[in-house]
């Protein structure tokens, strides 16, 4: 049932609320560091697990590519710099030049494994700018498909996500090119 803004009180605004009660255990903090402390940061965590418990894509030597444990879409994934970094401009050049090329080669291995008609790309600097964690910047990368933002979320209160996580991990990780190659755990240098 959709909410008017007429059977609230104050002054009607003409908007629809839409509701996504699924997202608030994300919104409410779980898995999201206390503060900036590196030992708190899931993302800081994920370098150190195996590429299939911590849902690894590919692994670069200043970033890395993982599946968002909170998809916005079916395939949707994160290029996050191994250091414990805030904001884009404390990025080193090498990282800022990682991070732009694991974001090309995300949507290139994407297109091919799931042929998505477009992408959103982002990133949320600041928890005011939507970022869920603020303290370790992380670049979206969303596939997106004609008619995926649709009544099943909103009316029925679900998202269709087609496979398991662990399922398109293995499907980008294979795709992903020089993934028959020796895998990079390259984390030296790691602050976090």
């Amino acid at each position: 049932m959709s909410e008017q803004a007429t059977d609230h009180p104050g002054e009607p605004d003409g908007l629809e609320r839409l509701w996504t009660p699924h997202r608030m255990v994300y919104i409410g903090g779980q898995d999201k560091p206390a503060d900036a402390t590196p030992g708190e940061c899931p993302f800081c965590a994920v370098p150190a697990r195996s590429d299939e418990d911590g849902l690894v894509v590919a692994r670069g030597e200043h970033a890395y590519v993982v599946l968002n444990l909170y998809p916005y879409n079916a395939g949707h994934l994160l290029v996050c710099p191994y250091r414990h970094v805030a904001d884009y401009t404390d990025l080193t050049t090498d990282e800022v030049v990682e991070v732009a090329e694991l974001t090309r080669t995300a949507m290139t291995v994407v297109r091919a494994v799931s042929a998505p008609h477009g992408f959103n790309l982002g990133m949320n600097q600041g928890a005011v700018a939507g970022a869920g964690i603020a303290a370790h910047l992380h670049q979206h990368v969303v596939p997106r498909w004609a008619g995926d933002a649709n009544f099943l979320p909103v009316v029925g209160r679900t998202k269709a996500l087609p496979q398991l996580l662990s399922q398109t991990r293995e499907l980008f990780a294979a795709a992903w090119p020089g993934a028959h190659a020796a895998p990079t755990t390259s984390t030296e240098d790691d602050p976090c």
